[in-house]
């Protein structure tokens, strides 16, 4: 598996930059690295973030956006022309240096494209906006893939991207071979979504460009250790990535806040391995055959053997 963790884990430790964060992922088992931009690498050129990244035996998976002050009532979406041809830019530049630090996924969350009040936007004007504001990023970087990261709240009441579905029908309109989707697992329950559900469509579609692994109670980004809230879902979230062969990263996008990072991070690591090798102990086949059966005893007798850990 490719994996990689969230940097700002680190960053809240005194004395922490890059240079030990890294240090620390090649101990805890972590080989890729996602940065924010442009908050990780605003002292450091692309050429530098490569030498930081070989020295410590590390690839770069891609970038993801941040947008912050002037974009706090919506970012690509934004009904002031001017500041969203801002994010538009801002989109461009994070292509850039994606694609010069040797990186391969742009993800793009839109935290403050939404809403708090009824009456407030223009809901068709802000989806055209999208729609065009994506197929322009997808155009302007065609050798790289562009991942549409939806929540259904946080940073505003209603995120405008909230959903699969409404994720679904943007790709559909922005019509690009290089656009797909990041799913975040916490951000699933938030919506009362089957992580599984999204992974099964999106999976089968070969429009699965990110995958942020955490867990939650489904009421706010709780970002716990993954499979510790809700481990069934996770394994079947991680079986319908292994039927459709996903070859992205999977990011641990998880807030440890009294827990220290690089044990919380080597225990995510320990858990997903673990929770793969009972899948492959099992078999596609064997569970496929049991999802097949559309019965929910055969179900909780999957769930059950999953606890023993043999057929």
């Amino acid at each position: 598996m490719k994996l990689a963790t969230r940097i700002n884990s680190y960053l809240r430790i005194d004395g922490y930059d890059l240079d030990k964060t890294f240090a620390d992922f090649e101990t805890a088992g972590i080989g890729y690295v996602d940065l924010n931009y442009p908050e990780h690498v605003k002292d450091k050129s692309p050429s530098e973030i490569k030498d930081l990244l070989n020295k410590h035996h590390l690839k770069l998976n891609g970038v993801a956006l941040r947008f912050r002050g002037d974009f706090i009532n919506g970012e690509l979406g934004n009904s002031d022309p001017e500041i969203a041809n801002k994010a538009l830019q801002l989109c461009k530049d994070a292509v850039d240096y994606c694609r010069e630090a040797g990186g391969q996924v742009v993800t793009i969350w839109l935290g403050f494209d939404g809403f708090d009040y009824n009456f407030q936007i223009n809901y068709r004007k802000v989806w055209d906006q999208l729609v065009h504001a994506y197929q322009t990023v997808c155009d302007y970087a065609p050798d790289l893939k562009i991942s549409i990261e939806y929540k259904p709240y946080e940073e505003r009441a209603y995120a405008f991207v909230d959903s699969m579905g409404v994720t679904g029908m943007l790709l559909n309109d922005v019509n690009r071979k290089n656009i797909g989707v990041t799913l975040d697992y916490t951000h699933m329950l938030m919506k009362h979504e089957n992580p599984a559900f999204a992974a099964d469509i999106f999976g089968s579609r070969r429009q699965l460009y990110g995958i942020h692994a955490n867990d939650g109670y489904g009421v706010a980004d709780d970002g716990l250790m993954i499979g510790t809230a809700s481990p069934f879902k996770t394994l079947e979230f991680l079986y319908y990535l292994k039927k459709y062969n996903y070859d992205g990263v999977i990011y641990f996008d998880t807030f440890p806040v009294i827990e220290p990072a690089v044990e919380e991070a080597e225990i995510n690591v320990q858990m997903i391995t673990h929770m793969n090798q009972l899948i492959d102990d099992l078999g596609l086949d064997y569970i496929q055959s049991v999802i097949d059966k559309n019965d929910a005893i055969e179900a909780s007798k999957l769930m059950l053997t999953f606890f023993k850990g043999n057929k």
